[in-house]
Order: C-alpha cells, then sequence, then structure tokens
C-alpha cells in the first residue's frame, strides 16, 4: 500500500489580529512555496479566516477553522455554520479539541454532531481525541479513545467517513512541554488505527490520517513522523512562527 500522504496542520488558537495572521500566512507562503509531498493547513481565528485566505488561495496552505456549530443557521448567538467557513474558503475543521471539551462543554455527542455537520458540506474534520494525565496514570488511555472514537463516529458509515482526520492529542502533553516519545505516540496511533478498522473496515483504516497533536516541534517531528501509523502533526504554539511551522512542513529535509 502506498503509504498515506502526511498532513501537518497548525492551530493557531487565540492569537494573532487578522493583520498578524495575514502577515505570518504570508511568511507561511513564502517559505513552503516548493513543498509538493506533505499537506498544509492553518487553522486562524474566526476573524482571520477571509483575510488569510486571500494571502494562501493559490498555494500549497489550504485553510482550517477551529470550531463550528452543528445547525445550518438560526438564532444562535456566538456560533458559525459549516457553509460559513466553506464560504470563505475553508477545507478543514478542527472538532473536539481538548481545550473545547475542557472549557467549553464539548462532549462526544456534541462532537458527533459537528464531525456530521462538517462531512455534509464537505468540510474535512480533524477530529481530535485524547487523554488527560490523570487517565493516563489510571491506564484508561485505550478505554478513553474506544470512546470517544466510538461516540464520536457514531451512526456515520466509512463512504462518509474519507474526508476524516484523527488528531491524537494526549492532554497531558499539550501546552506543558511534555511530549509522547515515539514508542508511546505509535502504541496510541495503532491503537487508534485498530479502533477504525474494528468499526469501519480495512479500507478506511488504511487510508485515514491519524495526526500527533502533544506538543510538536522542530526538533521532535521526524522521530514522530518515521513511525507507521503517524501521518501528520496539529501543530500548536509552534505553528504560530512561520520559521518554526516550515521547519515542521520540511522535516523530510
Amino acid at each position: 500500500m502506498e503509504h498515506r500522504r502526511p498532513l501537518i496542520a497548525g492551530n493557531w488558537k487565540m492569537y494573532k489580529t487578522p493583520d498578524e495572521a495575514a502577515e505570518t500566512a504570508r511568511q507561511l507562503v513564502e517559505r513552503v512555496a516548493g513543498v509538493t509531498d506533505v499537506d498544509i493547513m492553518i487553522a486562524p481565528t474566526f476573524t482571520a479566516l477571509a483575510p488569510v485566505f486571500k494571502v494562501i488561495q493559490n498555494s500549497p496552505v489550504a485553510l482550517g477553522a477551529q470550531n463550528l456549530f452543528w445547525e445550518n443557521e438560526g438564532a444562535y448567538t456566538g456560533e458559525i455554520s459549516a457553509a460559513m467557513l466553506k464560504s470563505v474558503g475553508c477545507r478543514y475543521c478542527i472538532i473536539g479539541h481538548s481545550e473545547r471539551r475542557q472549557y467549553f462543554g464539548e462532549t462526544d455527542e456534541t462532537v458527533n454532531k459537528k464531525i456530521q455537520a462538517a462531512i455534509q458540506v464537505g468540510l474535512k474534520p480533524v477530529f481530535c481525541v485524547g487523554e488527560t494525565e490523570k487517565e493516563r496514570e489510571s491506564e484508561q488511555t485505550l478505554s478513553v479513545l474506544d470512546k470517544q472514537v466510538k461516540k464520536g463516529l457514531e451512526g456515520l458509515v466509512s463512504d462518509q467517513l474519507d474526508m476524516l482526520v484523527i488528531a491524537y492529542e494526549p492532554v497531558w502533553a499539550i501546552g506543558t512541554g511534555k511530549t509522547a516519545n515515539d514508542a508511546q505516540a505509535q502504541e496510541v496511533h495503532q491503537f487508534i488505527r485498530s479502533l477504525v478498522e474494528k468499526n469501519f473496515g480495512n479500507a478506511l483504516s488504511d487510508s485515514i490520517r491519524i495526526l500527533y497533536g502533544g506538543s510538536a516541534k522542530p526538533d521532535n517531528i521526524a522521530g514522530l513522523m518515521s513511525m507507521p501509523d503517524i501521518d501528520g502533526g496539529l501543530v500548536g504554539g509552534a505553528s504560530l512562527d512561520a520559521e518554526s511551522f516550515s521547519k515542521i512542513v520540511k522535516y523530510k529535509n
């Protein structure tokens, strides 16, 4: 089987005004101009989506959003729909990020509705799963992931999931500077792939991209990417700087 095409995605979280985001995007486009063997995505804040899209639209960099709401429209103050994101140029949307689960009451059920909403309009969901430090220490990692994957993808069939990307985020490694070592990350990625196989069959488990999302940086990305079941990274802090993010994108060089 041909290996899955890597995806390096940057989650800019709540940083950068529209002008700052557009400038960082411009610097990134310059630095990754020759890259053809890796898919690249950046997810700025909602207010920066349109200006960033103007900068990246004819480049190898794709636009992503950090969240969406599952209804198409309506009286949902402060929310944004999948169709709205698509209309400003988004191709991806991060769904179920651990910070959304931790601070904003995101549950496996709401994640499921959001994934369905994204798929309906042709947005690629980047579906985040992962365990907390407490869950890891009490050896619950695999049961937590089993539940998140099952419930997050409930009611979906494999043909609907060819656009899906899964991101494994060990919550204990986000923003803490701790990183799962290559073997720890590989073990969990392999387990997630086996869950996809069990629930949706071989073809999807072979083709689905599973990204590592726990403090990926220029100096640890090559080791992670050498693992057979790691197909890219969902990068937080290191994606805010065009220079460091482009080094992660060019990990093969």
